[in-house]
């Protein structure tokens, strides 16, 4: 039987993998926090889980949906860190390791951009506390040998699906009527929806070539302004009230989480996939959205 495991795979993104991984016939494996799975300090259990796997994906990592305090800071960047070295001791542990390893990272890695796309060639890296903790997840990623195992970062854009993710709280300021532009509503929001982030994996691990980094981000990336004339579009709702800067940071506050979520432009364009002939389902935002809210 095939197998997958799946490390930190109980949050949204996770939860919809099992769930699809399965219904293919894979036997799905979880390495969590939780009582029911497999332990992060278990490592004997780790390294047979990991025997003779066709697959490995890290989705580990604290939600960087939170205020960016000392304490918060160090868990969210100690979160990845520690889980992927944890993962690269039990492959190297391994007489028969995974066939590939996938290790979630971030389009968040690229600089605020307003002026250009960022790709994997040309994406210029930016600094802050976010990039510091995307460069060093890659950077441990990558620092393991491991001849007998394929490895791809995947710096994964803001995540649209149906149970979870970010539409939660969008749909809220929508509903509440507070859905118009977030700041200028110049800056870029980079997306994918999550079934295009499950195709986008297999196509990977099928592509036995394939390693390294690739953007995983949906190619009509689109400005605040219209992902919000989208969304309200979509909910028919006429109208929703702006929100500046000075009314996001005391929000911000309010809610324990941080501004940077909304205001950071990402423009990011997966060109390493389209190049190598991944084709998208979703390829843009009307095309989620109708499936995303139409139940």
């Amino acid at each position: 039987m095939k197998k997958v495991i799946l490390a930190g795979g109980t949050g949204f993104i996770g939860n919809y993998f099992e769930t699809k991984f399965k219904a293919l016939g894979y036997e799905v494996k979880i390495i969590s926090r939780q009582t029911q799975h497999i332990s992060w300090e278990n490592k004997a259990g780790m390294k047979e889980a990991l025997e003779g796997a066709d697959l490995l994906i890290n989705l580990a990592g604290k939600s960087v949906n939170c205020r960016y305090n000392e304490a918060n800071k160090n868990e969210i960047m100690n979160s990845r860190i520690k889980t992927t070295k944890l993962l690269g001791e039990a492959v190297l542990a391994c007489e028969n390791p995974p066939k590939v390893w996938m290790n979630s990272s971030t389009a968040t890695i690229y600089r605020h951009a307003e002026d250009r796309p960022m790709t994997e060639e040309t994406g210029e890296i930016g600094s802050g506390f976010s990039v510091d903790v995307a460069t060093n997840w890659e950077n441990t990623f990558f620092s393991f040998d491991l001849p007998k195992t394929r490895k791809i970062a995947l710096r994964i854009a803001i995540v649209l699906g149906k149970d979870g993710g970010v539409m939660t709280p969008y749909r809220n300021l929508v509903k509440f009527g507070l859905g118009g532009v977030q700041g200028t509503g110049n800056q870029k929001f980079s997306w994918i929806h999550v079934e295009d982030l499950f195709q986008i994996v297999l196509f990977l691990k099928e592509r036995e070539n394939l390693s390294g980094v690739f953007n995983c981000s949906a190619p009509h990336p689109v400005t605040n302004r219209e992902l919000m004339e989208e969304l309200r579009k979509t909910m028919n709702v006429p109208f929703g009230l702006p929100s500046p800067k000075w009314m996001l940071e005391f929000g911000a506050m309010v809610i324990k989480t941080e501004t940077e979520l909304v205001l950071k432009s990402r423009w990011v364009l997966p060109d390493r996939l389209e190049r190598e002939g991944y084709r998208f389902t979703f390829k843009t935002l009307d095309e989620a959205f109708q499936d995303i809210l139409s139940t």
